[in-house]
């Protein structure tokens, strides 16, 4: 079996098919929905910190019920969470759109239904981690977890681009109502899918249950290490919120530049997943990851200093490519280690990381794009995450020296 097929064996199983695509077509339309907001922000307020406070509210929601969300993915039916998560982002898109084509939105309400969504999201995406492993045998897990990210990546290259092009020609409007359509793509793969196995061990609604699923996490140091870097890289280099200052003031490319900032690191991203795919065996995981790490450190820098567009988009490209990498590597051992009762509590508590840098770090980004200077925001962001790599290699050596997916401290 050469190593694209070898890739794509996953496809073979029909309930894997069907969540790919669903979930597929969904974000691509969530990611057509963010740079709608983003430009639509901008446009209203002219302010760096307005696209910050975007961060914010995706991220609030995501700290106080991520825990709960968690726990009650470990509960009930995740296939029906998901279901319901989904009505929601479905009824905000619909408010958007309505408001945006009536001329009534303002950005207080804009910052309302991204905190709604997120909320959503807080629920839904633990219940969708936790159904992974069992679409497809735990053989074929790691190209699973690879065409998983090839197509976030792949979404996060469409949705923008499309978004960029629709938003010049159209108006952000016609963004909204298409994510309506997107976001039922989903719901319509939970009814076709077959019904899931019962978990062996349901959770309790209690804060010991909760207790349960941090304790795990805290006796796992390749856990808490790789979520901790994963929190500090994407807080220290949480470009993405100011790509609209990049586009319409320092490389002066309009909206439709935008879209390929945006998508540039994903292009890498699909790069990046393609290339590993062809190895079927990796060793020395902890190394390659710290060094990933780093590369998107160092690409994020050269990116701030750029004023040249093409130069800024192979930067993002490369950023994109080191990110995928450490991605792959840390989702398939967060979920081979485990078990599947308490898989929705790790995701939860993962979620609070792998969001809240990225989010947080808008905020940051804002703050210190008013304060510094757009491009010295960037750059210092870069310089923070290769600064919190070192550190980690050098407190976490289990982190660095991790050579086996079936070995854990």
């Amino acid at each position: 079996m050469n190593s694209m097929t070898y890739l794509f064996t996953p496809f073979k199983y029909r309930d894997y098919r069907l969540a790919w695509i669903g979930f597929f077509i969904s974000q691509i339309g969530s990611e057509m929905m963010m740079v709608a907001v983003n430009w639509q922000i901008y446009l209203m307020t002219g302010s760096p910190f307005s696209l910050g406070i975007i961060g914010a509210a995706r991220f609030l929601p995501m700290l106080f019920l991520s825990l709960f969300a968690g726990l009650v993915a470990d509960m009930v039916n995740r296939k029906k969470l998901i279901f319901t998560a989904q009505l929601v982002l479905i009824f905000s898109s619909v408010c958007l759109t309505y408001l945006t084509f009536t001329h009534q939105l303002r950005p207080v309400v804009i910052y309302l239904l991204i905190a709604l969504n997120s909320g959503a999201l807080a629920f839904a995406s633990p219940a969708r981690q936790s159904l992974l492993p069992h679409l497809v045998p735990r053989k074929h897990f790691m190209q699973a977890v690879s065409l998983n990210s090839l197509m976030w990546q792949t979404a996060v290259i469409l949705g923008p681009t499309i978004s960029g092009f629709l938003i010049a020609f159209l108006g952000v409007e016609y963004i909204y109502l298409i994510s309506i359509f997107a976001f039922i793509s989903v719901n319509i793969s939970m009814i076709l899918m077959r019904a899931l196995p019962l978990q062996a061990e349901k959770a309790q609604f209690s804060l010991r249950s909760i207790r349960e699923g941090i304790g795990f996490v805290k006796r796992t140091p390749i856990l808490w290490s790789s979520m901790l870097l994963d929190f500090f890289a994407t807080f220290f280099a949480s470009s993405m919120t100011l790509m609209p200052i990049f586009a319409k003031d320092i490389l002066k490319v309009g909206p439709q530049g935008l879209g390929f900032l945006y998508a540039a690191p994903s292009v890498g991203g699909v790069l990046a997943g393609l290339i590993f795919s062809f190895f079927h065996r990796v060793g020395r995981q902890g190394k390659i990851l710290l060094v990933s790490v780093c590369v998107y450190g160092v690409a994020t820098i050269i990116f701030g200093f750029s004023q040249i567009y093409i130069l800024s988009l192979l930067c993002l490209v490369i950023a994109g490519a080191g990110d995928m990498v450490s991605s792959v590597i840390r989702n398939t051992i967060r979920h081979m280690i485990t078990p599947d009762h308490i898989r929705g509590r790790m995701v939860s508590i993962n979620m609070i990381f792998y969001l809240g840098g990225p989010q947080l770090g808008e905020v940051e980004a804002g703050v210190a794009a008013t304060l510094l200077g757009t491009p010295w925001s960037v750059v210092l962001g870069g310089v923070g995450t290769i600064a919190i790599t070192l550190i980690m290699a050098k407190t976490v050596p289990s982190l660095l020296n991790y050579n086996n997916h079936n070995e854990m401290e």
